[in-house]
């Protein structure tokens, strides 16, 4: 940037015709190069540019799919803005002087805003923007769209730009009298500004001893850099300080959990285009996130992170392991990254790996098998924080010559004569074979891809597959020879502690990526967006391995789905934590999802049988082997996803799969053993079952794929039978199981279809399995089970409700049997839906009489009722139900049960036998002085009105009980009101003498009912007067009236109540204001 006073230099960084030349010759600005200007000099800006990334291109057409949202916010990007500018004419007074190019853009008015003109300038080196001022103020990382603008004008319009030697140039070329003219009219012009920068310069360079005359030449901001200085796009940190600082602060809100991953997508794409922008922006925003107060307010909590916060962290190391793998970086490079991460890890506030404050993972540099010594030194194992994989990844390098043969060449194969330990380097085929610990092999594959070398990361996939096939033949071959124990004992060990499936650096995925991007079919004529405004599914097509024999008729597609299904069989133990557990589960659905991408055609039908067939003979190193560690992580849905992809090809496979698939040993009682051999990694975690903090997504998991297998399995009773006992051997959850049962139902019985005989009796025995399950636990949902088995049985046929009735006590409570079972089987409807004749409907009746008795013998305080209902039609079975009433009354039935019963009684036309039962009600019941709003009382009236209805006879019964059960004082005034008015159903009936008089209450039998009415009221009066405030002597003085009525009745009554009067005043005269009131009201 400095340039020479010497005259006659030589073409330089800064000549016109060197720099200046060399730097215009860009492709264009934007994603992929859309604009196109090869000829014309000037920047240039590939789809690394901040902001002009993911971008697309702006003369492709729009595709008629694509939804109106989506173009909307295309046409908001920074981009087609700029171009709109553009086309409208806003860009004038373009000039380039050197490598600086300068101009003016009009934002024209809206209805918000008026028209706004900005100054935008920028610079330029090798074809790259190096810096860029606009007036607008922009506050975002990427060019804003007059800087596009700007950049588009020179490359569209080269010819009307203006163009300038640098100004060191032209000051050379000026004499003493024009430099000093120049000077001046530059000063004059901007007086106001330069003047003091103009005084200051001068006094300096006037000065012998400044620092200014210490150097040779001076600055030109218009010249190009030395062509050994290191350039590099613009980019404005502090704004990425700022934009990151601010996602962060929304806390996961707005958005900003978005504009984070697209930050990163902007990382990945500068890596891709080998900009040295990507390693410092990733610094920007890992220091931001460091940053973040939450990280300190958590860890003092002890609270862990939202699970949008943890997949930022995640992705953060991720990408920090992309950087420091990469194949180019200097050494100086890799040690700077390494002092930042190792700075950042030792922070406090730094989050964990596993984020559970534990590790049990090996080192990523450390191979799968390892001694015993050591695996018992890794429980001690200091803590991993999310950097540490970079950390290690530091210590690996490129230069092993096999490595460096594997990703140069795709004919690299085994040398006719080898050396010793190179037999170990390739198969029996020849092929090369990459022996790394496979995530860490993976993490190289996935920093190819992101540097941008996909040949070189295609090599190395298929050298690690190849590897992987010769692992897994070798542990069949060593399983073989051990199945026989293994399979007497049942128990094997956990193999790999280290899941490849919801592994931080994600392996199966990089590599699944890496082959399907090889095969995909790109469709360059529109947009990829749906109606939705969601992406297209990808189409792929067969691309022939490069190294691969022509008979083989293997394709990178191939590959990508068996290495799919070979990390997706592995046996692993259940990572720690919950973060980690739903880590798996979500991963796993992310590579299925991949998978179901995949049209299956012979070739990949061929792979995905030979894969699955390996996957179950595959022994303790398979999820889907024959037997598995207990803690083994369940294979539920990539077995759903396997079992739906073969049953159009080999359903005989794609059932035993299914089916193996279907256990849960966590939930087995008794916890299998570990059986330990030489070439096994014994499981090093402890039975933690509390600690699988997934298991409601796993039993539902196995649900689903116990339903796909019921619904596929639709009229073949064979495999119906085997799916039930899966089903009832495997599945713990009756909620579950119900589910299951109601699925098969609905499938069984179709709308417009006749019913499936096979699969409606797997509903009823799924739905029986669920009644005895839940018959002795609580079930919310209890209630409704029941009422869908009645259901379920009415729609298999008489037999079935047969079978439930004479069986009920190891299905339903006795409640349960009567109120809802056997009413719902004897309801009209039933009888009309089934269409039974006379024998049959016998035959049912005869067994819900029979329920009825046994219920109410068993629990008479709840099924005596309905058993008395249900026996009405039977009049030795009523009888027995009668006294079966009769004898339960005495013991455990309460009063409410047994009045409900007696009205039951009257209602049916049986009053002896309803007062009977209200006689023995009446001894139950106990009704304090004060309980005048009690529930029972409504029955007590009821049953006193009854007795008066039977006669004198049945009242005199009646009245001893009620005296000694009620000490109501106004409940009893009431009875006695309605024991001396004529009997309800009495006035007029032949042959009943005085049956329209009045009962006298001197005599038997209401004389009884009189006395204790009247000591009532005086007891009562003597309780309230013992806490009585004076806002209640308002009420007093009401009682003492409804009092006296009842003491009239008495031939003596008005004597008796003025003594009682008089008695109250000599006893309380301490209460002088209510007794007041009392000589008021009665003297």
């Amino acid at each position: 940037m400095y340039s020479s006073f010497q005259p006659g230099r030589p073409g330089g960084s800064g000549a016109p015709g060197g720099g200046a030349g060399a730097a215009g010759s860009g492709a264009g600005i934007g994603a992929g190069g859309e604009e196109s200007a090869a000829a014309a000099p000037g920047p240039a800006a590939p789809s690394g540019a901040p902001g002009a990334a993911l971008l697309p291109a702006p003369g492709a057409p729009a595709s008629t799919s694509a939804s109106a949202s989506a173009a909307a916010v295309t046409e908001g990007l920074p981009f087609r803005r700029g171009i709109r500018l553009l086309e409208t004419g806003a860009v004038d007074n373009v000039l380039q002087v050197g490598f600086h190019l300068s101009g003016t853009v009009t934002e024209p008015a809206t209805s918000a805003e008026p028209e706004m003109t900005y100054k935008v300038a920028i610079s330029f080196d090798r074809c790259k923007i190096t810096s860029v001022t606009c007036g607008c103020g922009n506050k975002d990382i990427f060019y804003c769209a007059h800087v596009v603008a700007l950049s588009l004008y020179r490359i569209r319009k080269p010819d009307q730009v203006k163009l300038r030697l640098p100004i060191s140039e032209t000051l050379f070329q000026m004499n003493r009298d024009q430099l000093q003219k120049f000077v001046q009219y530059l000063i004059t012009a901007h007086h106001t500004e330069v003047l003091p920068t103009a005084q200051k310069l001068a006094d300096e360079i006037l000065s012998s001893n400044s620092e200014i005359n210490q150097v040779h030449g001076a600055p030109d901001p218009t010249a190009g850099a030395s062509i050994d200085d290191e350039n590099c796009w613009h980019l404005d940190e502090e704004q990425v300080r700022e934009q990151v600082k601010l996602f962060l602060s929304q806390g996961g809100y707005y958005g900003s959990g978005k504009q984070l991953n697209s930050m990163f997508a902007k990382v990945r794409e500068m890596l891709r285009m080998r900009d040295s922008n990507g390693a410092r922006m990733l610094t920007l925003i890992t220091e931001q996130f460091m940053a973040d107060p939450r990280l300190a307010l958590w860890r003092q909590q002890g609270t862990g992170m939202t699970d949008k916060c943890r997949q930022l962290w995640d992705e953060l190391g991720a990408l920090w392991v992309c950087i420091v793998l990469n194949p180019h970086c200097t050494l100086e490079e890799k040690a700077c990254w390494l002092r930042q991460l190792r700075k950042w890890g030792d922070m406090d506030v730094c989050p964990l790996e596993d984020g559970n404050y534990g590790n049990e993972l090996p080192n990523i540099t450390s191979a799968l098998t390892q001694s015993s010594s050591h695996r018992q030194s890794s429980l001690a194992r200091p803590r991993r924080t999310v950097f540490t994989r970079a950390i290690e990844g530091c210590d690996l390098h490129w230069q092993d010559s096999h490595l460096q043969r594997i990703i140069s060449s795709d004919f690299y194969i085994s040398p006719s004569y080898q050396r010793d330990g190179e037999g170990l380097l390739f198969n029996s085929q020849g092929q090369p074979l990459w022996l790394e610990h496979v995530p860490t092999a993976c993490a190289r594959v996935d920093a190819l891809r992101s540097h941008g070398y996909p040949k070189e990361a295609l090599r190395l996939t298929v050298a690690i597959i190849n590897t992987l096939r010769l692992q897994q033949q070798r542990q069949l071959e060593i399983y073989k020879h051990q199945k026989k124990e293994l399979l007497q004992r049942g128990a094997t060990t956990i193999t790999n502690l280290e899941s490849w499936v919801g592994h931080p650096l994600n392996p199966i995925g990089c590599l699944f990526l890496t082959l399907t991007e090889a095969c995909r079919v790109e469709d360059e004529n529109c947009l990829e967006i749906s109606d939705a405004g969601d992406p297209k599914p990808p189409v792929y097509q067969h691309v022939p391995v490069a190294n691969g024999t022509p008979e083989n008729g293997e394709s990178y597609l191939s590959l990508a789905l068996e290495v799919a299904l070979m990390g997706m069989g592995q046996q692993r133990v259940m990572p720690e934590g919950l973060y980690a557990q739903d880590k798996v589960w979500r991963n796993e659905e992310q590579i299925i999802a991949c998978l179901q991408e995949l049209e299956l055609d012979a070739v990949l039908v061929q792979t995905l049988r030979k894969q699955c067939i390996l996957l179950l003979e595959g022994g303790p190193f398979s999820g889907l082997g024959e037997v598995i560690h207990r803690e083994s992580v369940p294979m539920h849905t990539f077995a759903k996803f396997l079992f739906s992809a073969l049953l159009p090809h080999d359903a005989d496979l794609a059932y035993k799969l299914a089916l193996r698939s279907m256990r849960l040993p966590v939930l087995e009682t008794t916890p299998s053993s570990d059986v330990t051999h030489s070439h096994h990694l014994v499981s090093v975690v402890p039975s933690r079952y509390p600690r699988w903090f997934t298991l409601g997504h796993l039993e539902s998991q196995q649900c689903e794929l116990a339903s796909t297998m019921l619904t596929a399995a639709k009229g073949d009773m064979l495999r119906l039978r085997t799916v039930l006992e899966a089903i009832q051997k495997n599945i713990h959850s009756s909620s579950l199981i119900f589910k299951l049962a109601q699925d098969a139902f609905k499938i069984a019985t179709p709308a417009d279809n006749s019913s499936d005989t096979t699969l409606l009796n797997v509903a009823l025995e799924l739905g029986l399995q669920v009644m005895r399950m839940t018959l002795s636990t609580l079930n919310w949902r209890r209630r409704e089970m029941v009422r869908w088995l009645v259901t379920c049985a009415t729609e298999v046929g008489v037999r079935a409700l047969v079978s439930i009735l004479q069986s009920w006590y190891t299905l339903f409570t006795p409640t349960e049997a009567t109120s809802i079972v056997a009413a719902t089987v004897m309801s009209h409807n039933t009888i009309l839906r089934l269409s039974l004749d006379y024998p049959q409907r016998e035959e049912l009746a005869s067994c819900a009489r029979t329920l009825a008795l046994q219920c109410a013998m068993k629990d008479p305080q709840n099924c005596a009722l309905s058993a008395l209902t249900l026996c009405e039609k039977d009049h030795i079975a009523f009888e027995t139900a009668y006294q079966i009433v009769i004898d339960a009354a005495s013991t455990g039935m309460t009063y409410s049960q047994l009045f409900t019963i007696a009205r039951y009684m009257e209602h049916r036309g049986y009053p002896l036998r309803a007062f009977k039962l209200a006689s023995l009600a009446m001894t139950h019941l106990n009704l304090a002085y004060n309980q005048d709003t009690h529930p029972a009382i409504n029955d007590v009236l009821w049953a006193c009105a009854l007795s008066h209805s039977l006669g004198k006879n049945e009242l005199a019964a009646i009245i001893p009980l009620v005296v000694k059960s009620v000490h109501c004082a106004t409940v009893l005034s009431d009875i006695l009101r309605r024991c001396t008015m004529t009997a309800p159903g009495l006035a007029g009936i032949p042959g009943r003498r005085n049956s329209g008089k009045l009962m006298s209450t001197d005599k038997a039998p209401l004389r009884q009912l009189l006395d204790a009415t009247i000591s009532a009221y005086i007891n009562t009066t003597h309780s309230r007067l013992t806490h009585i405030s004076p806002r209640h002597y308002g009420e007093f003085i009401e009682f003492l009236s409804k009092a006296r009525e009842t003491f009239l009745l008495a031939q003596d009554g008005h004597i008796q109540f003025a003594q009682f009067i008089d008695n109250l005043k000599q006893i309380y005269k301490g209460k002088k204001k209510l007794m007041l009131l009392v000589r008021e009201r009665f003297g």
